[in-house]
């Protein structure tokens, strides 16, 4: 269970919602309860999320369960976004909202991570995850290329 609310809890808010002690919850109750919490939710996809007209104590956990862990969900790639938004930033030298080849190309060579003397630029790099062909990285593209995983390092042992 977790710890966000205890099951001690959970189990008399059960009981609040159970009007008529029948042991279940139907959801126009658990629509006007979480109403009343200020989570704004239509009936409809509240029926479409729960799948049944009512929740049994068991089906209520599973539910609980479900919400704290989208909740999660949300406050974890919320904050991916926005380390990427600072990521991108950093990129993004002249702050017009693109990553040239160059600017990629300056800020991996302040890194350490790009030898100036190769003779080669960052327009592979860039081209590969460039959507539109317009020769910049937007923060979508930039984002979808921060999501690609690295290869796996292809060392040949002699």
């Amino acid at each position: 269970m977790s710890p966000v609310i205890s099951t001690d809890d959970l189990h008399r808010i059960f009981k609040n919602l159970d009007k008529d002690n029948n042991g279940l919850v139907t959801v126009h109750e658990l629509h006007h309860f979480l109403h009343r919490l200020g989570i704004q939710t239509t009936l409809e996809d509240l029926k479409k999320l729960v799948g049944r007209t009512s929740l049994d104590y068991i089906d209520f956990l599973f539910f609980y369960e479900a919400m704290v862990k989208a909740r999660i969900a949300e406050q974890v790639e919320g904050d991916h976004k926005d380390d990427l938004v600072k990521a991108f930033k950093v990129f993004d030298l002249n702050g017009d909202g693109f990553i040239s080849c160059e600017e990629l190309q300056s800020v991996l060579s302040k890194m350490g991570l790009w030898d100036k003397q190769s003779g080669q630029d960052c327009r592979d790099m860039i081209d590969m995850h460039d959507k539109n062909s317009d020769g910049v990285l937007d923060f979508e593209e930039f984002k979808n290329m921060m999501s690609v995983p690295a290869p796996a390092d292809q060392c040949s042992e002699t």
